[in-house]
């Protein structure tokens, strides 16, 4: 349905570092690297990260977030952890959520510049 999500943030070299290490683990990889934007994705880029002068704003009550599949609950872990080292915040640890799916396993980071992401194995969000 989607191909493709577009964000803005200040600066390219935090979020590069951020995000080479949190979708590493995922299996994603930066695929195109320009002066002002990145590209990740597996083997086409479905994640665009951009300097703009106007990034929207960080809003934890707009419902807002980007989840990522991970194909392993260990690689679900990993984003976490490397998430946390690279200058993102905790927004919720590894672990199941049975609210969503008996085998719904997640982890839930906040980047550098606010944007809410989440990593998922297993299960189906009801």
């Amino acid at each position: 349905m989607i191909d493709h999500v577009s964000i803005g943030v200040h600066d390219l070299a935090r979020s590069r570092r951020f995000y080479d290490a949190a979708l590493g683990p995922l299996g994603y990889k930066c695929l195109s690297n320009g002066a002002d934007s990145l590209g990740y994705g597996r083997e086409q880029v479905a994640l665009w990260i951009s300097v703009v002068t106007r990034p929207v704003a960080a809003d934890p009550q707009s419902g807002l977030h980007f989840c990522f599949t991970a194909p392993s609950r260990q690689s679900v872990d990993a984003f976490h952890a490397a998430a946390l080292t690279t200058g993102g915040g905790d927004n919720g640890a590894p672990g199941l959520r049975a609210d969503y799916g008996p085998d719904y396993y997640a982890a839930f980071a906040i980047d550098p510049d606010g944007y809410r992401l989440e990593a998922t194995c297993g299960g189906t969000a009801e």
